[in-house]
């Protein structure tokens, strides 16, 4: 019996606990959006790159639906690694983990070309799924890989990652989960090739397609009348990608319903701290423009909430 009120009590507490302000502590409910009721209720959908906790809190706070967390970024942030595979699941579980708990929306996470064979898939899969996320993608690359916007690309034979394509859908445990399937074919071969890809990996299973370093209107305009009526992903990278600045509304209107900015906030943060640390360096105070303050940092992360469960249950 006592065993029996020790776990009433707890189930109470717990349930007291998150009912104190979930948005603001973390991701202890998530948001029960599928990514394909996302899909449809949102064109195109925008995808700002959170490479950690507090980046996702921000997203969430700024209004977005849902958000990616990448490998670009989150190398560079974490370890001060191009992204040229320096890094796999391991290294990048613990991070995405942490990012993925501190909000409640729904998340796209890069899975790269999943580490290895279709075991290796099968693994990054079910690991990022029950870490909460709501799609992966995987991608075709032969590793090791890189960047999709950087450096000379080569891809495994197509019906390798058909493979993986079938391995990654098995995979999924929790209904709702999208696999997304990216290939680098346009870069490494050209653009027939990459839909060619997009038809044998959609036929194969995949959810969504994520066609990357496309170059142009023209391109955007072609891939989205040859793989109409599947959910469609392209990247496009602010600061030095292969695609010229259009808006969402003009590539959501050739047929992309998911649109990724890997590079957005990671690179105005990075210039960020650099004239943060030049100010300091010449002795210039912060600049209140350019910067939060306490009583809004501590918003941000939650303090609070936190203070109220100290509080009630201290």
């Amino acid at each position: 019996m006592l065993a029996a009120w020790i776990s009433r009590r707890w189930n109470w507490v717990a349930i007291r606990v998150f009912d104190v302000d979930e948005q603001q502590i973390g991701r202890e409910r998530r948001n029960d959006t599928t990514w394909r009721e996302l899909l449809s209720s949102t064109q195109p959908l925008v995808l700002p790159a959170a490479h950690d906790a507090l980046t996702a809190r921000l997203v969430e706070r700024a209004g977005f639906k849902a958000y990616q967390v990448g490998g670009f970024a989150l190398d560079g942030s974490h370890y001060g690694f191009p992204d040229i595979d320096l890094t796999h699941f391991g290294e990048k579980s613990a991070v995405i983990r942490q990012t993925i708990g501190a909000s409640s929306l729904p998340v796209l996470v890069d899975g790269d070309n999943g580490y290895g064979d279709v075991k290796n898939v099968t693994r990054t899969v079910r690991g990022y799924e029950a870490m909460g996320a709501s799609a992966i993608f995987i991608e075709d690359q032969v590793s090791p890989k890189s960047c999709g916007q950087e450096g000379k690309k080569e891809v495994i034979p197509a019906e390798e990652m058909i493979g993986k394509v079938k391995a990654a859908v098995a995979a999924c445990r929790v209904p709702g989960t999208f696999i997304l399937i990216r290939t680098d074919a346009r870069s490494a071969v050209g653009l027939d090739e990459a839909i060619r890809r997009g038809e044998l990996y959609r036929d194969a299973g995949a959810h969504g397609l994520y066609i990357e370093g496309l170059e142009s209107a023209a391109e955007l305009e072609k891939v989205g009348k040859a793989l109409a009526g599947t959910p469609l992903a392209t990247t496009m990278m602010e600061g030095g990608g292969k695609l010229p600045w259009l808006s969402p509304q003009e590539i959501g209107g050739y047929g992309f319903s998911m649109i990724l900015y890997p590079t957005t906030v990671l690179f105005r943060m990075t210039r960020a701290i650099e004239r943060a640390l030049a100010d300091l360096h010449a002795g210039r105070p912060m600049s209140e423009q350019d910067a939060v303050d306490h009583a809004t940092f501590d918003d941000i992360v939650g303090k609070e909430a936190w203070a109220r469960i100290e509080d009630e249950f201290k």
